[in-house]
């Protein structure tokens, strides 16, 4: 897929299907990007699990925070990235090896690599990079 751009049916599919979503990279302090998207995902009506080794056992947001991915209670639907763009590959990497895999992983603003986004889509999950949930709901939804 080009990931220049997205048909607004594509992320308008992934918002509307998705249920349960891993924030990678989610951060306690309330001036981080990550805590006020996952504050706007939480209100949206999503589950939303945090996953950050640094704050693994704590709770953000009263949701409590997983060290990785398999660490996870139950599968998710999405995989939303708040890391730096050179993470995204081992990233994909580890997702790739779950027993479940998202049916979407989500890079946030400036989270874009398209060699790790091709070997996620050749396994059937659909990748959006460089855009934000939390800009692209009330653009598509409301």
């Amino acid at each position: 897929m080009n990931h220049d751009t997205y048909p607004d049916y594509y992320i308008n599919d992934i918002l509307r299907s998705t249920k349960t979503i891993a924030l990678v990279g989610a951060s306690p302090n309330a001036e981080r990007p990550s805590y006020r998207v996952m504050a706007f995902l939480l209100r949206k009506g999503y589950t939303v699990y945090p996953v950050n080794p640094g704050q693994a056992g704590k709770e953000i947001q009263g949701q409590t925070v997983y060290a990785r991915l398999a660490d996870l209670p139950e599968p998710v639907d999405m995989i939303d990235v708040f890391r730096a763009a050179d993470a995204l590959p081992a990233l994909i990497e580890e997702i790739l090896k779950l027993k479940h895999l998202p049916k979407a992983i989500w890079g946030q603003l400036a989270v874009r690599d398209d060699a790790a986004a091709a070997k996620a889509e050749e396994r059937g999950i659909k990748v959006v990079m460089d855009r934000c949930p939390a800009i692209e709901y009330p653009r598509l939804i409301g």
